[in-house]
């Protein structure tokens, strides 16, 4: 079926200024695709379904491209005792944070898992979200790891969204290898992501190379692990402390490195001369208190592309409003409305390694399209609790 959609403001983010925004087009989709951007005044086709857009703004589907969305239980007691000043690296040391989470979501069945973490994900569809990465992570064993990969490819199956799987079994190190977490590495790269690859459950490898995580070495082993398999890999890195890992992530031509609070502004340049994307997630930087910001100059300067993302997570960000975070990243990193918003459409396709397919509104891309109630591009970025998402189309298909 034929689609015309007409009488929009189109905010197409395919160029990088004043957000594309076009109102005297047409946006002619045919077979899930965008088949061209046709006059107002010449749009036409007797056999297209005709949506009037009612002067509402048309915009490339929402992409949240970091997030830990399948995991059991909470960590609200954690929460109150940071308020009172104990911090995340003293929680870790403790063995809680990512360990008490690892628990629960080991002890949690697959139904269990499926039930909490779909919950989630249609708190981010009701936004206009239309692709989403969710990680592994809170496993840290294969039979863990691969439930939590199995209800990430359920959710994809069953859910009308687009799913990225991204394993995350270097996310930090269990109880069992507390004292040799070099063995850990071994295990993941040896004996987890084979046979988790093999069943088509990853897209992308991702580590976490902080103090309270892993070293440069040790994530070093595991982007050779996930080259060799010929999968392309992300990574959490200079958030706590500066490490190193924004210039490992630039040598393994990274898809994307993400927080980067602690990212030396030199090393802007490595990420745009690699096409690695930066991933701002503002909601971590909130519920830790951070006080380092991102070197949001420098991304600008060298050009890098810069992504937004909510982090959804049970510890460090329990966000599930990407358009709250896309506020954050104005209020508290300083990015225009437009970076926001380019942050959650265009740049995030490129930090999934889909900017040929989705991310802006373009002949040839697939018709992942949200037409909202606002008057311009900017108001999203401009409310907290309001959602003015009204119609969401996924590959051309309307969804509920």
């Amino acid at each position: 079926m034929r689609l015309l959609f007409k009488n929009a403001q189109v905010a197409t983010m395919a160029t990088t200024a004043e957000y594309g925004l076009r109102d005297d087009v047409s946006v002619v989709v045919d077979g899930g695709v965008v088949a061209d951007l046709v006059s107002e005044s010449s749009a036409s086709f007797a056999d297209a379904e005709v949506i009037d857009c009612e002067g509402m703004l048309l915009t490339p589907g929402l992409i949240d491209c970091h997030t830990h969305l399948v995991y059991a239980g909470d960590r609200a007691l954690e929460f109150s005792e940071r308020i009172s000043g104990t911090s995340y690296e003293q929680l870790s040391s403790q063995g809680r944070g990512i360990q008490s989470t690892v628990k629960m979501t080991r002890a949690a069945s697959s139904d269990s898992l499926y039930a909490q973490s779909v919950r989630r994900l249609e708190l981010l569809k009701a936004e206009g979200v239309t692709s989403v990465e969710i990680k592994s992570g809170y496993g840290l064993s294969l039979d863990a790891e691969k439930k939590i990969l199995d209800v990430i490819a359920r959710l994809s199956a069953e859910c009308p969204v687009r799913v990225h799987k991204t394993f995350l079994g270097a996310h930090a190190v269990p109880r069992e290898y507390a004292k040799d977490s070099d063995a850990y590495i071994d295990l993941v790269c040896e004996e987890m992501m084979p046979p988790l690859a093999a069943r088509g459950l990853i897209d992308s490898v991702d580590a976490f190379c902080e103090s309270v995580g892993f070293s440069v070495a040790q994530v070093g082993k595991v982007f050779d692990a996930a080259t060799s398999l010929g999968l392309r890999v992300r990574l959490h890195a200079e958030q706590l402390a500066h490490t190193g890992g924004a210039r490992l992530a630039a040598r393994y031509r990274a898809l994307s490195v993400d927080h980067i609070e602690y990212m030396q502004p030199d090393e802007a340049k490595l990420l745009a001369e690699s096409g690695t994307t930066a991933v701002l997630l503002p909601g971590a930087f909130y519920y830790l208190k951070e006080e380092m910001l991102p070197p949001i100059d420098a991304l600008r300067e060298h050009g890098v592309r810069i992504a937004v993302a909510t982090d959804s997570n049970p510890g460090s960000s329990p966000i599930c409003s990407l358009l709250t975070v896309m506020n954050m990243a104005c209020i508290l990193f300083g990015l225009s409305p437009e970076e926001a918003l380019a942050g959650v459409t265009r740049n995030a396709a490129h930090a999934l390694g889909e900017g040929d397919r989705v991310g802006t509104i373009d002949p040839g891309k697939l018709a992942d399209l949200v037409l909202w109630d606002v008057n311009h591009p900017s108001e999203l970025c401009y409310r907290i609790g309001e959602n003015r998402c009204r119609r969401v189309w996924l590959g051309g298909q309307e969804r509920p």
